[in-house]
């Protein structure tokens, strides 16, 4: 038996493939196909599953592209009604792959159809649970994902998921391996551990949710409290892995495109795209083409491309480093973004050497901003609204990334500000995207939060919210 966790720390996601004599079980796949083909070839066996713990909503998955390459098939668990092929389990259901076998426990609670999978192995014992945004580890996942029109409420959602953990998880041995879908950095929980796996006995000692004397009044109430609004793209995503979506590889075929200059200044001109530049903040401060928006591939990427293009189908043009832009088309499809259309060829440089038209935001150190503060200056801060209130320069105005767009009348296209994050790189997305809106009077400090607070700059630690 061979258990394999390919961990994406971008997306903060975890797929699985498991194999057993000959044949091979995936569980929560990623877009992109052809490393679990690979793997599969490599070892001299076939696919024989495709298991889903539920309707992604963070990313899409790739169980589509994946049954059509590999003939292997697809698997929910109750609920899930799809517009696709698939087999809908039943919950107890056995599927045998070699001489191993899954079980599956359907734990509604995160989203109706939300499943665990428990792998036990030759010898019929317990072994592991995949048990995608049911239990996470450290936290369990959150249930205001799946609300409808009043009638399924966040409460009820918990509600269901204190007894699919009391009932399906918690019985089940202390040495089985926990085995979830995501870790810290995703927003689908409130505190997950970096770690991304665990003892289910150990879970049971230190998540909060799992506490033995837990009253479920005590679980909703601490499951739902604090919950941030969901990444607008979120249900956009779920859609896609319900109802089905493009080809990976026609995906992949249309944004992998190479445009010269011209062709990329005519494209943008006639298809009203977004120009993407995915290179380096530190890149992006020296020079930018006018009216780009900075996403850099080095940071959290796709969660802020689904946070800040409301638009799945909207046409992107990417500049990308060099040998990055079948990367970025990757990853923009990850969570949904098919309709890249092309690249700059040969990057900002090409674009340089033929003289066109350069933009630039103000960009210096801490150690500069330090030089320059007075506490006559603007500051903008944005951040969280849970890191701003641990700690920020006086007087900042707090205006968070991912609300940027709906909070811009709150800044004056006359006056000057000095924007900052924690460590440059959101700043540098913030600065880019009021540029192109018309705000030309920024200062994008790239450096630590903790150098700013460590100066002689005032700073405040701590800032009750307004009732």
């Amino acid at each position: 038996m061979k258990v394999e966790q390919i961990y994406t720390g971008c997306l903060a996601q975890g797929a699985y493939y498991i194999e057993s004599d000959g044949e091979a079980a995936i569980i929560d796949p990623l877009r992109e196909t052809k490393p679990y083909l690979d793997k599969a070839a490599a070892n001299g066996v076939k696919i024989k599953y495709i298991f889903e713990t539920h309707f992604h909503a963070d990313f899409v998955s790739g169980h589509l592209d994946l049954a059509k390459k590999s003939d292997a098939k697809i698997i929910y668990g109750p609920k899930a009604e799809t517009k696709y092929k698939k087999h809908l389990a039943k919950d107890g259901e056995v599927f045998k792959i070699g001489k191993i076998s899954i079980t599956v426990l359907h734990t509604p609670g995160h989203t109706p159809e939300s499943t665990t999978y428990l792998l036990k192995n030759a010898k019929k014992k317990p072994y592991a649970i995949f048990t995608g945004d049911t239990l996470f580890i450290g936290d369990v996942g959150r249930p205001d994902l799946a609300q409808k029109n009043g009638k399924l409420t966040k409460e009820k959602l918990a509600g269901w998921l204190f007894d699919s953990l009391r009932k399906k998880i918690m019985p089940l041995p202390d040495d089985v391996l926990v085995y979830p879908a995501h870790g810290a950095g995703s927003a689908c929980g409130k505190n997950m551990s970096s770690e991304t796996w665990d003892t289910l006995g150990n879970q049971k000692k230190t998540n909060y949710a799992l506490r033995a004397n837990m009253t479920k009044k005590e679980f909703i109430e601490e499951v739902t409290d604090g919950l941030l609004p969901p990444p607008v793209y979120f249900q956009k995503n779920a859609a896609l892995n319900k109802l089905g979506y493009e080809s990976i590889d026609t995906v992949m075929k249309r944004g992998g495109k190479s445009l010269t200059p011209r062709a990329f200044e005519t494209a943008a001109n006639e298809t009203n795209a977004i120009i993407l530049d995915v290179r380096s903040k530190e890149e992006f401060a020296k020079g930018f083409i006018p009216n780009s928006i900075f996403i850099g591939l080095d940071g959290s990427f796709a969660p802020w491309v689904g946070a800040l293009i409301p638009d799945l189908m909207q046409p992107i043009l990417i500049v990308a480093p060099k040998g990055k832009n079948k990367e970025a088309v990757k990853r923009l499809a990850r969570v949904g973004y098919d309709n890249a259309i092309g690249y700059l060829k040969g990057g900002f440089d090409s674009w340089k050497k033929e003289k066109r038209e350069i933009d630039k935001i103000e960009t210096i150190n801490v150690k500069k901003f330090v030089k320059e503060y007075s506490k006559k200056l603007n500051i903008v801060d944005v951040r969280k609204p849970t890191e701003f209130i641990t700690g920020q320069v006086e007087k900042a105005l707090n205006l968070p990334l991912g609300d940027i767009s709906g909070n811009m009348s709150e800044i004056s296209k006359k006056k000057k500000y000095y924007v900052h994050c924690r460590s440059g790189y959101r700043s540098t997305i913030a600065t880019s995207i009021l540029k192109a809106r018309g705000y030309d009077k920024l200062i994008n400090i790239q450096g630590k939060f903790d150098d700013i607070s460590a100066s002689k700059i005032p700073t405040s630690d701590f800032v009750c919210p307004s009732s």
